[in-house]
């Protein structure tokens, strides 16, 4: 190890000595900034490389001291070799393959994400809050938020951080610091964890709520993805939390090195055994953190009662058992737990409804970017009209049509390609009406499809957008593709009386 590595290795402390250090940072979003900002302050030169930048990140960048060059990420610029750092620090969405990161590793250069760097700094403000980190394909902002819901209702100052909320390097640097930090982790964050051993986090509990197909076109292949996912149980102290229905989460445990003492925490739909969160005759029940949990089991809530908050699909339920176990392997009551989920409202674009009409119920999960959201989507309703379509990130959809043509009344589909889905269709449900939206213009996706979706929807259906996929073929993410549907929805319904015709229109086949 050369005599600068050893000095990067050594840092493990807001407290060590960073001034100096001659550090790139490699992206200026959000996570970017915060990086180069937190830095700065330690007194390390700071170089940031970028793409592209917004004008206002550029500015407080040279105002605190940072050096900003935008650069073809295709190829290394000579100004960061001339720079010649002693680290780097990567944002998450950073493609592990690029000549950057490759000239490092030749070059021996030590590669951190922020998480690694904001592990390392937590020790800023004494005690420093434990860690509690939240992974999966699926639910992690849900069930990140609902733990840090639970623990505020628990007088815990507490903090949703990572993938959600501020960024956690932001929450290192509070003044007044926080008890508790809720880490809602990326496959992309997690791929840059562990990569030096001695900096390697060691979070208080830790779960993945899910395994399946995503990001594959990210990571290279679902091997790659699930190792990836894995690392979140990396010396784990406490509990580490699984899915009983998803045997590959538990098999993570099972391979993981965890801190010895730690447990194996199951959650599930199903009645819990010893050691395990689950569902009793409709009610939620923990056999994990209590003395006698042989042969007796603590309340947290009942199913009816998630209903009337909005937790009631399953996989909302999930999310609840999920996030009940990382609180109370904090010592969080089952009577605060409770209390805490009466008060809880999901965020906007997850399972939620626009409106309701003539028996028609308008939903919009826009959050639902991959086919395993989608799917948990689509079980809870029984007759649906169905908005699917975007950026499918390389994954196949045909599992997810054949598993559910029969709860399918039609399907409108969006998306600039959409071979694979059409295809999927002809194959696994030609009965279904499939309808294809052809404006290509962001502001005439969505009326066409809430058009075409009121004409082949009858009382008793759902009209569900939850695409499967991401948004920025035809939008500029997640949260704007549901707004314009719930808009297009909106105005659409307010332009109809009980009675009128929305008109009609042939299916594509």
């Amino acid at each position: 190890m050369s005599e600068s590595a050893a000095r990067v290795s050594g840092l493990t402390s807001w407290h060590s000595e960073w001034s100096g250090l001659r550090v790139a940072v490699l992206g200026l979003g959000v996570t970017g900034f915060s990086v180069a900002d937190t830095l700065i302050e330690l007194g390390a030169k700071v170089f940031v490389l970028a793409a592209s930048a917004r004008d206002q990140q550029r500015q407080l960048l040279d105002v605190i001291g940072g050096r900003y060059l935008e650069h073809d990420l295709r190829s290394v610029p000579d100004e960061f070799v001339d720079f010649s750092p002693e680290l780097v620090v990567v944002s998450p969405g950073f493609h592990p393959d690029s000549p950057i990161l490759a000239w490092a590793a030749e070059h021996a250069t030590p590669i951190w994400g922020d998480i690694e760097l904001a592990w390392r700094l937590r020790d800023k403000v004494l005690p420093a809050a434990e860690w509690i980190l939240v992974t999966g394909t699926n639910g992690k902002t849900t069930t990140t938020q609902l733990a840090t819901h639970m623990l505020e209702a628990d007088g815990r100052r507490a903090a949703a951080v990572g993938n959600i909320g501020i960024p956690v390097l932001d929450a290192v640097r509070y003044p007044d610091g926080f008890d508790v930090l809720v880490v809602e982790l990326s496959s992309y964050q997690l791929h840059w964890l562990g990569q030096t051993p001695e900096g390697t986090l060691s979070p208080w509990a830790s779960v993945c709520l899910n395994l399946a197909d995503d990001h594959l076109d990210w990571h290279g292949s679902r091997d790659e993805y699930r190792a990836a996912k894995a690392k979140v149980y990396t010396n784990t102290r406490v509990a580490a939390i699984y899915n009983r229905a998803d045997e590959a989460t538990r098999q993570m445990v099972e391979d993981a090195e965890v801190v010895e003492g730690a447990r194996a925490i199951g959650f599930g739909l199903d009645a819990p055994g010893p050691s395990d969160f689950g569902v009793v005759d409709g009610i939620l029940c923990d056999r994990a953190f209590l003395d006698n949990r042989a042969t007796t089991a603590l309340e947290l809530t009942t199913r009816a009662e998630l209903d009337s908050v909005g937790l009631g699909a399953p996989h909302s339920v999930a999310n609840v058992l999920a996030a009940s176990a990382l609180v109370r392997s904090l010592g969080v009551s089952p009577t605060v737990v409770r209390d805490a989920l009466r008060s809880f409202r999901l965020d906007s674009h997850r399972t939620e409804v626009i409106a309701t009409r003539d028996g028609v119920i308008w939903i919009d999960d826009s959050k639902a970017t991959n086919p395993h959201a989608a799917a948990a989507s689509l079980r809870a309703h029984d007759s649906v009209v169905w908005i699917v379509g975007g950026l499918l990130k390389g994954v196949d959809v045909d599992e997810l049509v054949r598993l559910h043509a029969g709860r399918l009344s039609a399907a409108v589909v969006i998306g600039a390609d959409r071979t694979s889905l059409l295809s999927a269709f002809e194959r696994h449900a030609p009965t279904v009406a499939v309808f294809e939206v052809d404006e290509t213009e962001t502001r005439d996706v969505m009326p066409s499809a809430v058009r075409l979706a009121a004409t082949a929807a009858k009382a008793g259906d759902v009209v569900l957008l939850a695409p499967a996929a991401a948004s920025m073929d035809q939008f500029t993410d997640y949260k704007d593709r549901g707004e314009q549907f719930a808009k297009a929805v909106r105005e659409a319904l307010e332009g109809t009386t009980d009675d009128d015709d929305p008109g009609s229109a042939e299916p594509a086949r």
